[in-house]
């Protein structure tokens, strides 16, 4: 019973949250364009810097395992 009123309560309460408007902009200032560029072109510069840094230390990681092979074979 008292789960089905928190489930109740939850749902209404989310219904009020999802259709509440958001506040106003203030009309005399201006949104700077370059700020947004500057983050959008960061969060999707990171992943690309991940797979840099990742195909760096695998490389090294490989020329590693065939020096250690080419020692073994005597080749």
């Amino acid at each position: 019973m008292i789960l089905l009123r928190m489930c109740t309560v939850s749902l209404l309460l989310s219904g009020i949250v999802a259709c509440s408007k958001p506040g106003k902009p203030d009309p005399d200032r201006r949104p700077d364009p370059q700020a947004h560029a500057t983050q959008l072109r960061d969060v999707i510069q990171q992943p690309i810097d991940r797979a840099k840094a990742t195909d760096a230390a695998v490389q090294a990681a490989a020329d590693a395992q065939r020096a250690q092979i080419e020692v073994q074979t005597g080749g």
